[in-house]
Order: C-alpha cells, then sequence, then structure tokens
C-alpha cells in the first residue's frame, strides 16, 4: 500500500470524525428534540393561566365574599393554586434539565431526556388541570348569582309547563293496552307511574319547597348557600318540562308496538365480490283490516348473509301482537303460518275450512293484501298437516322448512318448491341461485292458481281495510297424502324469542 493512499486515508477518516457529529449521527434523536421544544412551549402556556387563575379567582373571592362564604370548597382554592404554582416550580426545574441536555445533544442521552420528559409532563398537566378546574368552578358561581332573575324567570314558565301537562290521552291508552294485554300491566303501569304521575307529583313538591328561596332571590336577598340549591331545582323542572311530552311519546310508541304485528320477509339477496345485500319487506297491521308495507335492499356481513342464506321466502322476524318490537321472534319460518290459528280455532286473520276431506287455512278477505305480500302474490291454501309440523319445530325452536312430497325437496326456504315459483323474478333467480334445485327442471307452477293475486307484485305501500274487502275464491282439494316427516335443512338450529 503506497504511503499515498494511506495519507488520503488518513484525511477522510479525520473529516468524517469532524463532519458525523455535525449530521446528528451522534446527537439526540430528532423526536426527542420535537418534545423538548414541544413541553417548553406547553410549560410556558400553564405558567400563564396558572397567573390567570390566580388573579381571577383572588378577584372573586374578594368581590363575592357572601355567595363564596356559603360555599364551604371555596375556602380551600387559594391554598390549592399555591400548590399548583409549586408543581409548575417542579416542572419549570426540569425544563432546565431538558434545556441543558438539548443543548449538549448526547445521543447516549436519550432515555435520560425521556424519562425526564414524563415527569415534567405529568406536574405541567396535573397543576394546570387543577387551576383550570378552580377557574372554572369560581366562574360558574358568579355566573349564576348573576343570572339568577333569568333562572327564576325560566323556573315559573318550565313550572307551568309541566301543570299544563295533561297525561290523560295517554292514561286511556295505557289502559286499554292493559285491558287487551293483561301480562303487560305491570310494564306499563310501572313505566306511567314512574315516568309521567310520579315525575310530576315529584316537580310539584320541588317547586312548592323552593317558595321562599325564590322570594328572596327576587328580592335579592338569598343567601349565597342557597343559590346552587334553588339552581339545581330550576336545572330539574326544566329537564322534566321537556321529558315529559318525551316519555308520553315513548310510552304511546309501545302501547302502539303491543297492536301492531309484523314480519320481516327476505324478498331477495345478492352478493357481488365481497357485497351481500338483502332485500327486506316489512310488512305490518297496525290495525285490524290494514296493512302496510316498505321494502329495501339493506347491506349486510358475510356473516349475517350467511345465517339467512337457506331462508329466502320466509319471514326472519316476525312480532306478534301484544308484544314490543325487541320481543320479536327471529327464527326464520314460513312467511305467513304465525297468522293461523291453532286447528278448529279461528282468529281475527282467517279460519280453518274443511273440504274433500281435508282442512285448510282460509284468510279473510280484509287480510287479503296481508296474505298477498307474505306469499309475493302467489298463495295457495295451507294444509294442516304443514300447521301441524311447524308447531312442532317452533315448540322445539328450529326452523320448519316443509317437504314437497312430489319432489322430495324443501317446501318452503331458499330451495323450497314453494319459493323458487314465487321468486323466480328476484335477482336471486336471475344470478342463477335456483339452478341447483332439483325443482327447478320440473313442471309445476304455482302462477296460474286461481288464488294468484292479479298484477304481479307491484303494491302500493299503504292499504286501509276498504281497499281489501273481496271473497275468497272457491277450490277443491285433490286426495293427496297425510303428514309425512317433514325435510330439515342442512343448517344449525336456531332459537324462538329475543337474541
Amino acid at each position: 500500500m503506497n504511503r499515498g493512499f494511506l495519507k488520503f486515508a488518513a484525511v477522510a477518516l479525520g473529516t468524517a470524525l469532524i463532519v458525523i457529529p455535525f449530521l446528528g449521527l451522534d446527537g439526540l434523536p430528532r423526536e426527542a428534540r420535537r418534545q423538548i421544544g414541544a413541553e417548553r412551549t406547553a410549560l410556558a402556556a400553564a405558567q400563564r393561566q396558572l397567573h390567570t387563575a390566580q388573579q381571577q379567582v383572588t378577584h372573586d373571592l374578594a368581590t363575592e365574599p357572601d355567595l363564596f362564604h356559603g360555599i364551604p370548597e371555596s375556602q380551600a382554592w387559594p391554598g390549592e393554586l399555591s400548590a399548583d404554582a409549586a408543581g409548575l416550580a417542579t416542572a419549570g426545574r426540569g425544563m432546565e434539565q431538558l434545556n441543558a441536555l438539548e443543548k449538549q445533544n448526547r445521543r447516549a442521552d436519550r432515555e435520560r431526556v425521556l424519562g425526564l420528559l414524563v415527569q415534567e409532563r405529568a406536574e405541567r398537566e396535573s397543576a394546570a388541570n387543577q387551576a383550570a378546574g378552580i377557574q372554572q368552578a369560581a366562574d360558574h358561581w358568579v355566573d349564576l348569582k348573576q343570572h339568577l332573575p333569568e333562572t327564576l324567570a325560566r323556573m315559573d314558565r318550565d313550572n307551568r309547563m309541566i301543570q299544563s301537562f295533561d297525561p290523560a290521552a295517554v292514561t286511556a291508552e295505557v289502559q286499554k293496552a292493559e285491558t287487551a294485554w293483561p301480562d303487560k300491566r305491570s310494564d306499563l303501569e310501572s313505566r306511567f307511574d314512574s315516568e309521567i304521575r310520579r315525575r310530576q307529583q315529584q316537580d310539584q313538591q320541588l317547586w312548592q319547597s323552593t317558595a321562599q328561596a325564590r322570594q328572596e332571590a327576587a328580592a335579592g336577598h338569598l343567601p349565597a348557600a342557597q343559590i346552587g340549591t334553588l339552581v339545581e331545582a330550576a336545572d330539574r323542572l326544566h329537564t322534566d318540562s321537556a321529558l315529559l311530552p318525551q316519555k308520553r311519546a315513548e310510552i304511546e310508541s309501545l302501547v302502539a308496538q303491543l297492536n301492531t304485528t309484523w314480519d320481516k320477509v327476505l324478498v331477495d339477496m345478492d352478493k357481488h365480490g365481497h357485497t351481500y345485500r338483502e332485500d327486506i319487506r316489512t310488512i305490518s297491521t297496525p290495525q285490524v283490516g290494514q296493512t302496510t308495507s316498505s321494502e329495501q335492499w339493506v347491506e349486510v356481513s358475510e356473516a349475517q348473509y350467511n345465517g339467512v342464506k337457506n331462508d329466502l321466502g320466509m319471514a326472519i322476524e316476525h312480532k306478534p301482537a301484544g308484544k314490543y318490537d325487541i320481543e320479536a321472534e327471529r327464527v326464520a319460518e314460513p312467511a305467513g303460518f304465525a297468522y293461523m290459528a291453532p286447528p278448529g280455532q279461528n282468529n281475527q286473520y282467517g279460519y280453518w275450512d274443511h273440504r274433500d276431506g281435508h282442512d285448510f287455512w282460509v284468510f279473510y278477505g280484509q287480510y287479503a293484501l296481508l296474505r298477498d305480500l307474505l306469499f309475493n302474490y302467489h298463495y295457495t291454501p295451507l294444509p294442516r298437516y304443514d300447521w301441524d309440523q311447524y308447531r312442532d319445530y317452533r315448540a322445539r325452536g328450529q326452523t320448519y322448512y316443509g317437504r314437497d312430497e312430489a319432489n322430495s325437496i324443501p317446501k318452503y326456504g331458499t330451495q323450497g318448491s314453494s319459493t323458487i315459483d314465487r321468486y323466480a323474478g328476484s335477482n336471486y333467480a336471475r344470478s342463477g341461485g335456483f339452478r341447483n334445485s332439483p325443482y327447478a327442471s320440473k313442471s309445476g307452477s304455482f302462477r296460474d292458481s286461481q288464488f294468484a293475486t292479479p298484477g304481479g307484485s307491484s303494491a302500493p305501500k299503504r292499504f286501509g281495510s276498504s281497499s281489501s274487502h273481496h271473497e275468497e275464491p272457491s277450490f277443491s282439494f285433490h286426495s293427496s297424502p297425510r303428514p309425512r316427516p317433514s325435510f330439515r335443512m342442512p343448517s344449525t338450529g336456531r332459537r324462538f324469542g329475543r337474541h
């Protein structure tokens, strides 16, 4: 190795030893220096905040001695602010050490810098937060006194509103619902008593108990110790004046829920990539003979989609009359079955008829629209053996899919013979969802049935009983087998009742 090269290497090494420190490779990390700078700024702001709080609180205590004499915690404020000042002084000493370490700029001091930052920040935040809280409390009490006339006026308005609140209408609705649904009597009575009747009584007592304080406050002679109590009473009345109408609306809503039956029927579904959607038709009967409906596509998770993939055409939720919405049953069942009465009995929706040796369910004319919406405008009479087996499955908390004896496949649900017929025009069908069904290639359809509703599936969203009165068409049964074991889809069992 020649002497020239060695001389060059020595010069390069010496230059590196000089340049490297200036490049920061041996200094404090940039993030540590940034935190020191930020904390320096925050400490200065906290010191200014503390100084302002000390001045303001001292001024308030001096100018409103009677007010703060009645507020015991205010006596400790000067001492607490002094402790806050001491805390910021400790933080300041920590900041001085950080400044020195920043100036020395040694990478080896990184851990020490980070430790000091944690200690200094804790001291600074504790002192600043307490000082801010004390100043806020002092300002709050001064503000209450200054605005006491406005508080009294608001209190009077709220009391008049509470006294004029008449629960008679909702009282009658509750009593009617309790008669119709005895098992809800206790709950409705408890809600009405605690949220309306008792609240009104307590507010009246509160208004009367503050009579003397209100008089003294109006004359400007209310002792400071009673200001807080009077303001709290005013706030309670103000809150209740808004709550009473809200609670009445909530109880009216619950009563309406008890009187309404509704179903959510899965009428279509599709998936594109990782996007899953369900088309849900919500069918309600808010009054006897009245049916309303709405339909909406909703995006769901893959798990939700898979949870009902066997249930096309079925009611995936059913809320019977006499239950609240939160008590809806969420085990899929053949749409319409929940409206059938036990064999030999009638109900408001229909009755059992017997012809040609068979029992079958008939919906009354006023519920023809309900029937059509549930069965997607392709209705065939429901035989008794279907009801019997549905009831058995339901008692076990399981979904009933029925059995098409002619084709040995399910009768209801996604691969059911009745579903393939009723939902042939769905997105699910057009995308090939039925292609693997053994029924898809077989003849036989209910489209030409005398029970299919003319006009397809387009229907107005709201109907009254006047629009649906018509006679059921006559029909007869040909011989068909009596009850046989029901088909059961290969899905996990689900339970009736609340989630």
